[in-house]
């Protein structure tokens, strides 16, 4: 039913600040108020009067089945319209059915209590969702506040943190802010993955080395081209960088007509992982982060991973590098979303085989020599991934004398993909050809 077509309970209010002094009167008059335990036994409601909630769907039809002019209260927890109830109460009664006097977010209210502006952080929610999406934004972004939620509280994040090497982080732990138990620890990640952590509202995750707080900008969350301080998620100064924009050996980066491609392929996000296997320079890794993505790149060369290491901090982004050969060196890491599998030998199908098996949806391959690529084609299907590619070969303007121009060729290079195949849409035939 649409909010417009379910029966409403009259005037619903939502209280963000349950014992503020205005609000007690209207908890005194409600016929039905709604809670958490906590709030009905700290705002003294009767429990004739009193719902606990617990699983939403039977609140909110005690709501819709109540008395027309049913006076209706909802108490909640600081700011009910920043990932909490009342998106589905506006989704169920319509928002014109809502009063919300919100109060101060428990992220407003963490950030607060350690004096720092919070404009330019990136705000997760665990509640209900994959926490994965929490702990690759952690890794991503340099000034991170998560809703916990079980399955991602303190030592959940600590602990996907010390999973991947090189993101230095520290962690403020805030419990019961406002309240009678307020707590606010500062840990390292190895700190919050060894303990219990009961009733914790909100997790700072912040640089270690208190980077991430930039100038004033237009853009809250996320970096608007002002400053870059604390990664640019919107790719400040375009992407497909050109090959100068990064330091490398011998020409040996992924050009950037090349660049341009896998990105479109990789699509890059906040809340993913990315792999970069045989990074080389880490241009792709580089610009994955810069849009936004957690990036693990793993680079064989030791001066391969100095060099990922010194264009990762030119472009201010994080990028975990592992040193090590593919598919030895993936083992231990977390699962990726997406991997960019960069040029390869004689092992290049085996390397693409072991990438398919962990990514969850998408792989790409670039690699020059036209006789692995029906070996990379079968590895990706034999993966459960579809199988597409190109041949790229760009011809770029280049100056002659006389103000006049050339086109210059650049080396083709065949550049691969596959997507992961929904379960539900793959069809396995019987040796008879019968479909099963």
């Amino acid at each position: 039913m649409t909010g417009s077509d379910t029966p409403r309970a009259g005037r619903i209010t939502v209280l963000g600040a349950a014992l503020a002094a205005d609000h007690r009167g209207l908890i005194a008059d409600a016929d039905l108020v709604l809670g958490a335990r906590r709030h009905l036994d700290a705002a003294g409601v009767p429990e004739g009067r009193a719902l606990v909630l617990g699983p939403l769907a039977p609140a909110l039809d005690a709501v819709a089945h109540a008395p027309t002019h049913a006076r209706v209260v909802v108490l909640a927890s600081g700011d009910p319209g920043f990932f909490g109830i009342v998106r589905v109460l506006a989704e169920r009664f319509g928002p014109e059915a809502l009063d919300v006097r919100p109060g101060t977010s428990s992220v407003a209210e963490a950030f607060a209590r350690l004096g720092l502006p919070w404009d330019d952080a990136v705000v997760v929610s665990a509640h209900g969702r994959d926490p994965r999406t929490a702990f690759n934004v952690c890794r991503a972004r340099r000034k991170t506040a998560v809703l916990t939620a079980p399955g991602a509280g303190p030592a959940e994040i600590g602990a996907a943190l010390l999973a991947v090497p090189g993101v230095e982080r520290r962690l403020v732990v805030a419990s019961d802010l406002g309240g009678p138990a307020e707590r606010v620890e500062q840990v390292t990640p190895a700190e919050a993955a060894a303990r219990d952590w009961p009733g914790v509202h909100v997790v700072l995750c912040l640089a270690a080395d208190g980077s991430g707080v930039g100038a004033m900008r237009a853009l809250a969350g996320a970096a608007d081209g002002a400053d870059g301080a604390d990664g640019a998620d919107g790719a400040d100064g375009g992407w497909a960088l050109p090959e100068d924009a990064f330091d490398h050996r011998d020409s040996m980066v992924t050009k950037a007509e090349i660049r341009a491609l896998a990105l479109a392929r990789l699509g890059p996000r906040l809340g993913e992982l990315v792999w970069d296997i045989g990074a080389g320079s880490g241009s792709v890794a580089v610009e994955c982060a810069r849009l936004g993505a957690a990036v693990v790149a793993v680079e064989r060369a030791e001066d391969g991973v100095r060099r990922v290491r010194t264009n990762a901090r030119a472009h201010g982004v994080d990028v975990s590098v592992v040193h090590g050969s593919a598919p030895g060196a993936l083992a231990g890491l977390p699962a990726p979303d997406a991997v960019f599998v960069g040029g390869g030998g004689a092992d290049l199908p085996d390397v693409v085989a072991a990438c398919a098996a962990r990514a969850r949806r998408t792989v790409v391959v670039t690699l020059a020599a036209l006789d692995r690529v029906p070996a990379v084609r079968a590895a990706l299907l034999a993966a459960g991934f579809t199988a597409e590619g190109v041949q790229l070969s760009a011809a770029r303007l280049a100056p002659l004398p006389g103000e006049v121009s050339r086109l210059a060729a650049t080396n083709p290079v065949f550049v691969l993909w596959g997507t992961r195949i929904p379960v539900r849409h793959l069809r396995v035939v019987d040796p008879s050809g019968d479909s099963l």
